[in-house]
């Protein structure tokens, strides 16, 4: 174990913004050496190499691919990036952790997961929570029975992230040309949760809707002055193949108290998630469910604040993704080695990323049209 533990891997992380705030101490973490990090603005990029002591701050993937000893690449840049850099990535022969949501649709996600297949690499996308405590100990005790049969599945969040019209994210964030959208950002989170603990979709109806007014606001140079195409909440009611019927709706623009909330109705029980804290309710009363040793992670750390610079940023300002995201790392660089990785949960691969991308494509053929949608693959 302890020569397994010594095996490191070279790696470059893609990104400057959440690939140093998570990608960066998740991978070190999980036993890789950070050799790259790979940004758009060489000051920015080269003070964030500096920071984190990256031996290398460059503004060309071409470059970083080239540097000795690099044998993988993560991605953290805005979706419309994804395909060309994670092909650049395989072609060189890299094994690739890449962002969610993978691509802009997913016949483009298709073309990447094909080429990963076509070189032999490992290919994951970021779905690191599958991997997190509460949602890992909820798909344990449906698969284990808890509430017997699923039938009725509920999704909440409701965030005052970007209610003011001043909030301020990146600008990719607001132009749906490059995938940007509070649908993309976080339900692809909560398709990944369904798929992996409650079955495949069958069919979508979705809405996509702007809460906050962006074209008012004070008069900076704000958010509030672009264009916005792209919504800050949506409803999606989704049909699996299993027979399960649910609602996922969120709003990153609702003043107001966080409205969090997942439930799970089956015909025996029904379970429910806050946080780590998994409960069941059934003819016997109302239990949490104790977590065991296997399940257990540290408590969050959050990234430095300085480098929280957007709205968009403060996702991720109290560091609840480092935890599951250096057990994602972890299961990456095992793949890597050859070395065995554990079948629960499942690894996130490239087909997992294609397979949420098609349930986006069918919201968003239905939120611009009516009625359910059916989610097909490419």
């Amino acid at each position: 174990m302890a020569a397994e533990n010594a095996q490191t891997v070279g790696v470059v992380v893609v990104g400057t913004g959440f690939g140093c705030l998570t990608h960066v101490p998740a991978l070190r973490a999980a036993g890789f050496d950070v050799l790259g990090l790979v940004g758009r603005d060489r000051t920015r990029t080269e003070e964030r190499a500096r920071r984190f002591a990256i031996p290398h701050g460059l503004t060309s993937l071409e470059e970083a691919l080239a540097l000795p000893g690099v044998s993988a690449v993560t991605i953290a840049t805005p979706p419309h990036t994804h395909a060309p850099l994670t092909l650049e990535a395989l072609a060189a022969g890299k094994h690739v952790l890449c962002e969610k949501p993978l691509a802009r649709d997913a016949t483009e996600a298709a073309t990447m997961l094909a080429a990963a297949e076509a070189a032999g690499l490992v290919h994951l996308v970021g779905a690191e929570f599958r991997f997190a405590t509460g949602q890992r100990l909820a798909a344990r005790a449906i698969a284990d029975g808890a509430i017997g049969e699923p039938r009725l599945a509920t999704f909440l969040l409701h965030i005052p992230l970007l209610a003011d019209p001043d909030a301020d994210v990146p600008s990719w964030w607001s132009d749906a040309a490059q995938g940007g959208g509070w649908l993309g950002a976080h339900a692809t989170h909560l398709i990944d949760q369904v798929r992996s603990t409650l079955g495949e979709f069958d069919s979508v109806s979705a809405g996509l809707v702007r809460v906050s007014d962006r074209n008012t606001g004070s008069d900076r140079t704000t958010v509030s002055e672009r264009t916005w195409t792209v919504e800050d909440a949506y409803t999606l009611h989704f049909r699996l193949r299993s027979g399960v019927d649910g609602i996922m709706q969120s709003s990153a623009a609702s003043w107001g108290p966080m409205l969090i909330h997942t439930r799970i109705a089956g015909t025996g029980g029904t379970l429910s998630i806050a946080g780590d804290t998994v409960r069941v309710a059934d003819r016997h009363g109302d239990r949490e469910l104790e977590v065991p040793p296997d399940l257990a992670t540290v408590a969050p750390v959050g990234p430095p604040s300085d480098l929280l610079v957007t709205a968009y940023d403060l996702l991720h300002s109290t560091g609840i993704d480092l935890a599951p995201y250096t057990a994602l790392a972890g299961a990456f660089r095992r793949r890597i080695l050859g070395l065995p990785v554990d079948d629960e949960p499942p690894l996130p691969t490239f087909a997992d990323g294609m397979a949420a991308m098609a349930v986006l494509d069918a919201a968003r053929r239905s939120a611009a049209g009516s009625g359910f949608e059916p989610v097909v693959l490419p």
